[in-house]
């Protein structure tokens, strides 16, 4: 366990009602008032970005809370600047909470002469001081192998089960766990084991970035409750165009999980006016009140697993045991009920 007595929290301004959920969770965890930590985080005219901590934190083991969601420059950008504040404050360690990694899409060369800029961003990210990242369902796990620091990679998936048994109780044996495409399988299976359910697939062909040419279903949905499940959804296109194929292919009713709502126009009028019952994402990006006013969008808190990894961070313990059912189950004691 570090030197200092507790952990120190410090938040921008990408998703302050996320960091101040985490700051009551592991109050309450250790019996304490533990809040963010006093500091501005303010832009000048010309829109540059200035920051100033009004706590000493020297020898502190620190945790800025800033996911890289939109406008993801300007987040990027106080993460970086806060993390360079900590460091020349004498900070012990510094460990970046990123719930939405931005320009994780950026993973690879699709073209040639482009960029891969989600290793350019951990490039960024390490320079700037920060010892440790903590993140959530990483758009492809191997970008934690673009960083020369330890990253742990959280998963949307086992809260998702919760919300999951505790909403479709009952019905467990109608529900199929659907994947959007092939790339997210894994994701999907995992998913569909926790649960007990089987698995289809919808292949997908894209002429274009953005535009979707056809789609198929694999495997058998008829009469049954279809669960689409993905770490990312932006314009919704896509996710709107396969909960149709489902309801063409036999399927009862269509409902989505979806890690990260970027939700960018026109996706909430898409998903108001699609054949989808629900979508359910998690607060990893601040929502707009277009999303919170959405009569089918509902959002789980990831507060509760957060504020524990950062616990077990903090003293030295497994954040990996917040992928067991068993462990996570009393950390959501009171949102879902066995």
């Amino acid at each position: 366990m570090p030197s200092t007595s507790e952990p120190k929290l410090i938040s921008g301004n990408a998703n302050l009602p996320l960091a101040r959920a985490i700051a009551r969770r592991m109050s309450m965890h250790r019996g304490i008032d533990l809040e963010l930590c006093d500091a501005r985080v303010e832009r000048f005219n010309d829109g540059e970005i200035f920051v100033e901590v009004f706590e000493n934190v020297r020898g502190e083991d620190m945790f800025i809370i800033q996911p890289t969601s939109n406008p993801a420059n300007d987040n990027l950008m106080e993460l970086l600047i806060m993390a360079d504040a900590l460091r020349r404050s004498s900070a012990a360690r510094i460990t970046a909470v990123i719930p939405y990694f931005g320009y994780a899409r950026q993973d690879r060369r699709s073209k040639a002469r482009t960029p891969i800029s989600a290793k350019l961003v951990a490039n960024m990210i390490v320079e700037a001081g920060i010892e440790r990242v903590l993140t959530m369902d990483l758009h492809a796990a191997q970008i934690q192998g673009f960083f020369d620091i330890p990253v742990d990679n959280l998963y949307a998936s086992p809260i998702f089960a919760l919300d999951i048994k505790a909403h479709f109780a009952g019905r467990l044996d109608e529900l199929m766990v659907v994947s959007p495409d092939v790339g997210g399988v894994a994701r999907a299976r995992e998913l569909a084991k926790r649960i007990g359910a089987p698995l289809a697939i919808v292949d997908k062909r894209r002429e274009k970035p953005g535009e979707v040419a056809e789609m198929t279903v694999i495997g058998d949905v008829s009469g049954k409750s279809c669960l689409i499940v993905d770490d990312i959804c932006d314009t919704a296109g896509t996710l709107c165009k396969a909960a149709e194929v489902l309801i063409e292919n036999g399927a009862n009713e269509v409902h989505s999980y979806i890690t990260h709502g970027v939700l960018s126009a026109p996706a909430v009028e898409r998903i108001t006016k699609s054949v989808m019952k629900s979508l359910v994402i998690t607060d990893s990006i601040m929502a707009p009140e277009a999303v919170t006013s959405a009569k089918n969008i509902r959002i789980v808190p990831t507060a509760p697993m957060f504020a524990q990894a950062i616990l077990n961070i903090w003293n030295g313990t497994s954040v990996s045991s917040l992928f067991e059912t068993r462990t996570l189950e009393p950390i959501y004691e009171g949102m879902y009920r066995g």
